[in-house]
């Protein structure tokens, strides 16, 4: 059955508490939570790391950290979804992980060593970021990191949530006062530098900056950025839902961008188009991304590229199109042309940037079936994980009811393993808030 969510639960919160309160030996009322939530991206796909423009919002739904800062420099932490402690000390040097992997004399501490839990990079990631910026941190956190759900790398920016997670920990143990936006910037400092992932500032910026009910606009180049409200109910037109629900739709599809080539594959395609206009224009200087590419330059000499690099420029800048008129769309209340280019950043994705595994092109299109549906697009890249769609309120039960029968039809041995390992596969949410210390 699809799960209607309200997060974090009171029930979570205070287990959450009792744990880390057993963990430590400390009283249930000295630990903190930070609820870190997931975040979606109804229009900007795959433009953020080009200085594009992007929508976005986060869910009623995330990661929640349990944690009191430690005695010392000691870090001690133990997750809900995965096996094995994570130990380490914030007082030492941390390196990027492409630095002190494959390489025979590469020096690696002695509690790296001893670590065999690849989910405490990414607390180890929020040190690098926060050592490189000359923060010196003197209290590790001893904590419980957990989603509830097992929706890890299924393209609602987890890993995102989990570094921002352990910013604000380790941030909130030292006394440091850090704004959203710098958190911002630490965060990327985790994903590209630390992990070597070639991602934009999309996901963090929307898991720090976003508010309940409100769509996220930001311009990935300048970081400017504003939250577009809609409208009040009196304020709707006729034959526009008042009301709508997010689904999350799983394909069973899972693992981290982090290993898989393609993402940062499309990402060089990317920039070599950029090159190729650039170049095409009489720029030779300037820094190959599209967004530094004017769109009558794109229109003028798009020719010149191939067939694959062509494509990604007509994702980006038709895309770039589609978050304009989106914004402006939800502004007014117009959610059925909000909805419909929704579905047509999907179908870019698809057929443009080139990004869909088989069983997330069937899934987008069992949804664009599915009754009440009025958009829907992958979540994350592509590659792997889910997809999401605006819903009627009123039909959201039904919608999800339809995606549950229809897509074990299309991929039973995916379907099979979410039922086996009890994932629930369609959730129905709500728009969330920005990440929290509670």
């Amino acid at each position: 059955m699809p799960r209607h969510y309200s997060w974090p639960s009171d029930r979570a919160v205070a287990e959450m508490r009792q744990i880390v309160s057993n963990m430590a030996g400390v009283t249930k009322e000295e630990v903190r939570i930070v609820a870190s939530p997931y975040r979606i991206c109804p229009l900007g796909a795959h433009i953020d790391h080009q200085g594009g423009t992007v929508s976005a919002m986060t869910l009623d739904m995330g990661i929640l950290l349990g944690f009191v800062p430690s005695r010392s420099s000691e870090v001690l932490l133990i997750s809900g979804d995965f096996e094995g402690q994570v130990r380490f000390r914030v007082d030492e040097i941390q390196q990027p992980t492409q630095t002190t992997a494959g390489n025979g004399n590469s020096r690696k501490d002695s509690s790296e060593l001893q670590e065999q839990c690849k989910w405490g990079r990414y607390a180890r990631g929020a040190v690098y970021a926060l050592q490189s910026r000359g923060h010196k941190l003197s209290k590790g956190i001893i904590g419980l990191i957990s989603d509830g759900d097992g929706l890890n790398s299924v393209g609602l920016s987890s890993s995102a949530a989990a570094g921002i997670a352990y910013l604000m920990a380790f941030e909130h143990a030292n006394n440091l006062g850090i704004s959203p936006t710098e958190n911002i910037e630490y965060d990327r400092l985790i994903e590209n530098e630390y992990l070597g992932l070639k991602n934009g500032i999309m996901d963090q910026s929307a898991i720090l900056l976003s508010s309940h009910g409100c769509l996220l606009c930001m311009n990935c180049k300048t970081k400017d950025y504003r939250l577009i409200e809609r409208p009040k109910l009196q304020e709707y037109k006729n034959g526009q839902p008042k009301g709508t629900k997010i689904l999350v739709a799983l394909s069973g599809l899972k693992g981290a961008l982090t290993s898989n080539p393609g993402y940062n594959g499309r990402v060089a395609e990317c920039q070599k188009a950029a090159r190729v206009l650039l170049e095409a224009s009489g720029d030779f200087t300037g820094e190959p991304i599209l967004s530094n590419v004017k769109p009558e330059v794109y229109e003028t000499h798009k020719c010149k590229l191939d067939s694959n690099l062509a494509k990604r420029a007509e994702h980006y800048f038709s895309e770039n199109m589609r978050v304009a008129k989106g914004v402006e769309a939800w502004a007014k209340g117009n959610l059925k042309e909000f909805g419909e280019l929704v579905s047509a950043s999907g179908r870019s994705s698809i057929q443009n940037y080139e990004c869909g595994a088989e069983p997330l092109i069937q899934l987008y299109e069992i949804l664009l079936r599915a009754p009440g549906v009025l958009g829907a697009r992958f979540s994350g890249a592509g590659f792997r994980g889910c997809c999401i769609a605006f819903v009627e309120a009123d039909l959201a039960d039904e919608a999800a009811a339809f995606v549950e029968r229809e897509y074990p039809k299309a991929q039973p041995s995916l379907a099979r393993e979410m039922e086996l390992h009890g994932q629930t596969s369609v959730f129905i949410c709500e728009s969330g808030d920005c990440a929290r210390v509670l």
